[in-house]
């Protein structure tokens, strides 16, 4: 593995154990950043939770983690390779595969997380390969090229983590032909998108229900875009962020609403999805210069939207866009809810908080550092007791289950 070797440090016997759980890929079970799990800590000893195990050398990256069948997955840029790394829940390492060329231009480091289903695992490379592997070996499948489609490589490497709804893994190439869907089995393609163009972006695809269908909803350059799951045929678009410097976070959605906030001082749009004739229309409810979301996205909670802004972190009402609070936090970085609570992980330092989630006000109950160097823009993870946190070329593993 060149300069860079693997090393798992076991800090704990129950290490070793762990219920099972599953957080599949990218914002978790239900994309939303929202985790099942309950039974958890609502305060934070002094140094933070017991770290069970962390695995060192796994290079150079801002990828999360999945958790699924027993086993932990994530990439690493190392030696000039994008590198899928899979462990146990003990933190073993059980194999490793090279997919592609390591992204080595602007902020180099893997960026998609690994998505698994079905026992088959799915990833991006910045460079733009579209990769299935089988989840238990790591042996290759197949793979695509989003060039294969007509659309350009964006200016920071694509990022998004393909999207697994049925028998379809849908990515976005961007271009004319802007959303495709692949046979998740043999990676043929079974439609492009039509009726909209837009480059391809950072953020990942959401399915969105409604009424008797299934919406793609996906960010681009050109702004946000629905269209119909069963065949691509575009449903309505809204250009709020379209030309932004640049649009990362991936879209959330509650009920008939569609929220997506950016950063560079651009800030949120919230849609309400409308049947109109034969068709559906996103009827734009309100925008909001209230979160400038760069990176570290939000989450949908009762009504209430809880995310990164600017520098820290703001509650806005779902229905209105009304800022409820807005507080400092661990500072600018990404979330994840589980059990009521929320799970910071600041960009800089390595910080991670564990906070209220309340329209009332936002009050910490812990923070904790861990090692690492640049910009910290993995999303932190919170499935089967445990707390993943990716920083760098470590990856981390904290027991957070209460007594």
């Amino acid at each position: 593995m060149g300069m860079l070797s693997l090393v798992v440090w076991a800090l704990a016997a129950s290490a070793l154990g762990g219920a099972a759980a599953d957080w599949p890929g990218w914002r978790g079970p239900r994309r939303d950043g929202k985790s099942p799990e309950t039974g958890l800590l609502k305060q934070w000893p002094e140094g933070g939770p017991e770290r069970l195990w962390q695995a060192d050398g796994i290079g150079k990256g801002f990828s999360t983690v999945a958790v699924t069948g027993g086993m932990v997955f994530t990439t690493g840029d190392i030696d000039g390779r994008l590198r899928i790394f899979a462990f146990d829940l003990a933190g073993k390492p059980k194999w490793r595969t090279d997919v592609d060329a390591a992204w080595t231009r602007s902020h180099p480091g893997a960026r998609s997380t690994p998505m698994i289903d079905e026992g088959l695992l799915y990833v991006v490379s910045g460079n733009g390969v579209v990769a299935c592997l089988d989840a238990k070996t790591g042996r290759k499948r197949w793979s695509r090229q989003m060039s294969e489609f007509g659309g350009g490589t964006p200016g920071w490497g694509y990022a998004e983590t393909p999207l697994i709804f049925r028998d379809s893994a849908i990515v976005c190439p961007g271009g004319r032909k802007c959303i495709v869907a692949l046979d998740k089995k043999t990676g043929k393609t079974q439609w492009t998108s039509r009726g909209y163009s837009g480059a391809a972006q950072y953020g990942s695809s959401i399915i969105v229900p409604f009424g008797r269908g299934n919406v793609v909803v996906t960010g681009t350059r050109a702004g946000i875009v629905g269209v119909n799951a069963r065949n691509g045929a575009f449903l309505w678009s809204n250009s709020w962020s379209a030309n932004n410097t640049a649009n990362c976070p991936t879209p959330a959605y509650s009920g008939a609403y569609v929220f997506w906030a950016n950063g560079y001082g651009k800030g949120g749009v919230c849609l309400k999805l409308e049947r109109s004739g034969d068709g559906l229309a996103a009827r734009q409810a309100w925008t909001t210069r209230d979160m400038n979301c760069h990176h570290g996205g939000y989450i949908i909670h009762e009504g209430y939207i809880y995310g990164n802004n600017g520098g820290g972190w703001a509650c806005l009402e779902l229905k209105s866009g009304r800022k409820m609070w807005e507080e400092r936090g661990v500072g600018k970085g990404s979330v994840c809810f589980a059990d009521g609570m929320l799970y910071l992980f600041g960009e800089s330092g390595g910080r991670a908080g564990l906070a209220t989630c309340s329209p009332r006000g936002m009050e910490m109950k812990g923070t904790f550092r861990v090692d690492g160097s640049g910009p910290s823009w993995a999303y932190p993870v919170v499935v089967g007791g445990r707390l993943y946190l990716r920083y760098d070329t470590h990856l981390y593993c904290f027991n957070v289950k209460a007594k």
